[in-house]
């Protein structure tokens, strides 16, 4: 059985001297019975799929039904060719990897949800943006998604992954969350290290609303999973300094969880409040909806 919280899973990997992808690997053969090779190859079709769909929309001209969304990843993959940007090519290559999941999720295209099709553009970018610029190989990037796996694992028994029932801080803020432990594992980092880059990720992300346009998984959605994979990158490199995060994971998940609950219903995913509720928002909903009539 998978340790119910934080402090629970950090006590038996040091007990064990496990990673958390090691434990989070363990754990999954003993409670399904399947072999350690079976569990990895799954993993690895997982991570073939965020390949594409990280990399279909640099290159090709994508456009979501509704037309709000689709183009953004390719001007960044251009945008990052050059020497004008402030951050520096490793990281707008990310940015473009993140919209392009979404523009491909919005495009009816495969993505995989991890942990949802809202906050799909954020692991994949981080992972494999990470792992391109750390030298990783597949099998680097395949343990650090069992990394994110374990840190998901304990947000789902702890709060949720919903925007629906936690806000977008459920979705982007749980992705990144995932992003940012499994890097710093990836980076030599220790369980403890991961946990803390998990919970600076959650602390910076509290409180984030689910408000789609037209209820549509597309704007702000698509936005928010490059701001999520940014946060993800950057909170991985502060932990690397021996920056600690001063709320434990544990208490920053049960303030996620909490506030969740706090948030009233507009803002839970029904599109009727935050950006879905504003004049732009409306004549996009009507203009959309419209069309369908």
């Amino acid at each position: 059985m998978f340790a119910k919280n934080g402090v629970e899973m950090l006590s038996i990997c040091k007990r064990e001297n496990l990673s958390i992808w090691e434990y989070t690997l363990k754990c999954e053969i003993e409670e399904t019975g399947n072999s350690e090779e079976k569990i990895i190859y799954k993993m690895k079709r997982n991570l073939d799929v965020m390949k594409e769909s990280s990399e279909y929309a640099l290159k090709n001209n994508v456009k979501s039904i509704s037309g709000l969304i689709g183009g953004d990843a390719k001007k960044l993959y251009e945008y990052s060719k050059g020497n004008n940007s402030l951050t520096g090519s490793f990281m707008v290559m990310a940015m473009a990897r993140a919209i392009s999941c979404s523009e491909v999720n919005a495009t009816m295209g495969r993505i995989v949800a991890a942990p949802t099709a809202g906050s799909c553009g954020i692991l994949p970018a981080v992972v494999i943006s990470a792992g391109e610029k750390l030298n990783k190989d597949d099998n680097d990037l395949i343990n650090a998604l069992f990394t994110a796996a374990g840190v998901g694992n304990l947000i789902a028994q702890n709060a949720s992954l919903s925007g629906a029932e936690g806000g977008c801080q459920a979705e982007c803020g749980s992705a990144a969350a995932m992003g940012a432990a499994a890097v710093v594992e990836m980076m030599g980092g220790t369980p403890e290290m991961a946990l803390d880059a998990a919970a600076i990720v959650i602390k910076n992300i509290l409180g984030l609303v689910c408000d789609p346009i037209a209820g549509l998984v597309e704007v702000p959605c698509a936005k928010r999973n490059i701001a999520g994979a940014v946060s993800a990158l950057t909170t991985a490199d502060l932990v690397m300094s021996g920056v600690k995060s001063v709320i434990p994971f544990d208490d920053a998940v049960l303030a996620m969880h909490k506030v969740g609950k706090q948030l009233p219903c507009e803002l839970k995913e029904t599109a009727l409040g935050g950006l879905a509720a504003t004049p732009t928002g409306v004549k996009l909903k009507n203009l959309i909806l419209g069309t369908f009539k």
